[in-house]
């Protein structure tokens, strides 16, 4: 018997960059093993530097979009994980098995902000994107 894809829900708190990224990579290197989503406790729309270090790392989230996390309330996630520090303190309480575990990562836009250059502040968005794909080769068995 094959064992069903695990639910994970990326959780960031506009769903425009961290959970975007954490979705592409999860889809990408462990879709084999989770079926991954990303939504926010608001939406900021999808951050166009996201996509553009995304794609040059061979991953397309062009197509993806800023979801509220009441878009998915109704999937019934095995974990979530939240990527940033203010998610984490606004989750809510998932109902059901749900495993709920903090992995909080640097926010780009805010650490490019101070950028003199769009070359720095992409640069940002590259160590994010690659810590997040570091920890996202790690899952599961025990996320």
């Amino acid at each position: 018997m094959v064992n069903p894809k695990r639910k994970i829900l990326f959780l960031c708190t506009g769903n425009s960059c961290r959970s975007q990224m954490a979705e592409g990579w999860a889809r990408a290197l462990r879709g084999d093993v989770l079926e991954a989503y990303s939504a926010g406790i608001e939406t900021h729309g999808l951050n166009p530097l996201a996509v553009k270090v995304m794609a040059e790392a061979g991953v397309d989230i062009s197509g993806h979009r800023s979801k509220h996390l009441d878009e998915l309330r109704d999937i019934a996630f095995d974990y979530v994980i939240t990527v940033c520090d203010r998610a984490a303190e606004s989750c809510p309480r998932f109902p059901g098995k749900a495993k709920v575990i903090h992995h909080g990562f640097d926010d780009p836009p805010r650490l490019a902000r101070t950028a003199a250059t769009e070359a720095e502040a992409l640069g940002h968005y590259r160590r994010v994107r690659d810590e997040i794909r570091a920890y996202v080769e790690t899952l599961p068995p025990e996320i």
